[in-house]
């Protein structure tokens, strides 16, 4: 099961104690997956969703709130990855059309209305159960052991404005995309896509989603550190077989002798330690040389090695 299922079914057990917190958690699940459909002057609200255990959440609160007796149907899709669909069915009946203003899926008037109904989110409890349901109705949040992403997605242009402004009342900083026919709301940071757990008491998912993170982090952090240690181990080994190579041609056409005591010290001293960082060879030498020391008369013996590759006249220092 994905960590996005997981997180739904825990949130899908999160009833609001106070009923505005309820009412305002099942009209956004109406907004997001809600449709009229009017047969023979009668109009039935029906609501679809993927999920078991929010469908079984739009059952209860349409009976909690409203008495009504829903019907819930099983449709099994046949084409990609043929997932159950759930529908959760209210019959033409009378008060449906008080139900469906009250909950923001009409205005006064009786007109579908596209965006939130701000009279449903007055409260914070109320934002943070709207937020809940908007979730639960179109969102997804991926794994944290891949990228961080967080979505909800809506085919509303005005409800996606209306939701990526709900969630900058929470200081959360969402953006829009299109997906084709859809509007994608998201959160990228791991931090934001925390709080909005947090927010809409996924407590469970939140828990899990910062172990992963301190996890993957932390093996970030140690893949860093090996990378940059290799790095620098490659450079050392690297620098230390051109040294060797330079004395190795200095001592075949010159000879060692022709060195001063200084510098025949420190190539006398790489030959012998090949695998010895500047720091160490530094301390083998009498008296001790600093790292920059050593660094200085390793490059002066680069320098003339360089000369003799290139047949020009020896200037020993």
């Amino acid at each position: 099961m994905s960590f996005s299922s997981v997180t739904k079914n825990e949130l899908a057990r999160v009833i609001g104690r106070r009923r505005c917190c309820r009412i305002a958690e099942l009209a956004a699940l109406v907004k997001m997956d809600g449709s009229l459909q009017i047969s023979g002057g009668k109009v039935s609200l029906n609501l679809f969703n993927h999920n078991a255990a929010v469908a079984r959440k739009m059952f209860i609160l349409l009976k909690d709130l409203y008495g009504i007796q829903a019907e819930v149907m099983v449709k099994k899709k046949m084409r990609l990855n043929k997932n159950n669909v759930y529908l959760v069915r209210v019959p033409p009946q009378e008060g449906l059309a008080e139900i469906l203003v009250d909950l923001g899926m009409l205005d006064e008037s009786g007109l579908l209305r596209s965006g939130l109904h701000q009279g449903l989110l007055r409260t914070e409890c109320c934002r943070r159960a709207y937020l809940r349901g908007i979730f639960l109705g179109g969102g997804s949040v991926n794994d944290p052991g891949g990228t961080y992403h967080l979505e909800l997605i809506t085919g509303n242009e005005r409800l996606a404005a209306d939701i990526c402004r709900l969630l900058k009342r929470f200081k959360l900083e969402a953006r829009i995309s299109t997906r084709k026919k859809w509007y994608v709301v998201y959160l990228k940071e791991s931090e934001q896509i925390v709080k909005c757990l947090n927010l809409m008491s996924a407590h469970t998912a939140l828990l899990e989603f910062e172990n992963t993170r301190v996890v993957k982090d932390m093996r970030n952090r140690v893949n860093r550190l090996v990378n940059c240690e290799t790095a620098n181990l490659n450079k050392t080994v690297n620098a230390s077989l051109r040294q060797t190579e330079n004395i190795r041609l200095i001592a075949r056409t010159l000879g060692m002798g022709k060195l001063s005591p200084s510098l025949r010290e420190v190539a006398e001293l790489r030959l012998s330690y090949p695998d010895a960082s500047l720091k160490e060879l530094g301390e083998m030498a009498t008296p001790p040389l600093g790292r920059s020391g050593v660094n200085h008369r390793l490059r002066k013996l680069e320098q003339i090695a360089e000369k003799l590759r290139t047949g020009g006249e020896q200037q020993m220092l």
